[in-house]
Formats: structure tokens, C-alpha cells, sequence
């Protein structure tokens, strides 16, 4: 089962977990999928607003915006050119990393692609509408 997590509800004053996938490479280039844990803590982030769920910042350097066609499939297995923080937005696509392993992503789930190396991954655009996402580069 795929364990794509959109959704958290955080009490009041309580610390809570968002996960998002990461495909890695390891020391053999072989790409794979894990899941990742952030931790969320309510916060005043926006005063006067009321408190909100807040993770810990992470660095980033510049982000783009992309839109994979309906049926766009790459047929090549590429690595990342960076590591990227993704966040799909409208849209699904199915990303196979080079252990045979697919999942399944729409609009809301975030996927950090950290296989700068290795074998790589395919994606595959599995909806009827175009995808769009946006890639943070993250340092």
C-alpha cells in the first residue's frame, strides 16, 4: 500500500508528523522509494492569525513550475538533475524507480526526488489532464 500522506490534523499545543515520499539512490546507483517524517508543530506563524501546524525551515534555492502533457512519458530511466522538493498540483503520474517499484501521485502530494545519481527513475503522466507541479530546488 502506498503511503502518500495529504491531510494532518494537529491539536492545539500537541506536535503531529507529515510524511512525503523520497526516491534515493544507494551506494549500488539503484534507485528506490522511502517515506519520510516531518515533524509539525503548532505555531503562531502569521500573527494575528491563529496558530498553525509549522515544520522547521529547510534551505532552498529556486523553484520552477512545469507541465507535463497528457501521455507524456519519458521511456529513458534519468536521475534528478537536483534535488527537488515536488509538489504536484493538478494532475497524476506514476514515477517506476529502477528497483521495479512504482507509485502513484495527484495533486497534493509532495515527493522528494534525491536520486542525483544512479540509475534513476521514469514518470509517466497518468491522468486526463496535464500535470502540474512545482520542483523546489532544496540545498
Amino acid at each position: 500500500m502506498q503511503d502518500n500522506v495529504r491531510t494532518l490534523i494537529v491539536p492545539p499545543g500537541d506536535t503531529a508528523l507529515l510524511k512525503y515520499v523520497r526516491i534515493y539512490a544507494d551506494d549500488r546507483g539503484e534507485s528506490h522509494f522511502d517515506v519520510h517524517n516531518v515533524p509539525m508543530t503548532m505555531k503562531e506563524f502569521a500573527p494575528p492569525a491563529a496558530p498553525l501546524a509549522v515544520s522547521a525551515p529547510e534551505a532552498a534555492s529556486s523553484f520552477v513550475l512545469i507541465q507535463l502533457p497528457v501521455a507524456w512519458g519519458g521511456d529513458e530511466p534519468h536521475p534528478s538533475p537536483s534535488r527537488q522538493m515536488v509538489y504536484c498540483l493538478s494532475g497524476s503520474f506514476k514515477i517506476t524507480v529502477s528497483d521495479g517499484e512504482a507509485r502513484s501521485f495527484q495533486a497534493g502530494d509532495g515527493l522528494l526526488l534525491a536520486d542525483t545519481n544512479g540509475k534513476g527513475h521514469v514518470t509517466e503522466v497518468t491522468s486526463s489532464i496535464p500535470v502540474n507541479c512545482v520542483m523546489i530546488t532544496v540545498l
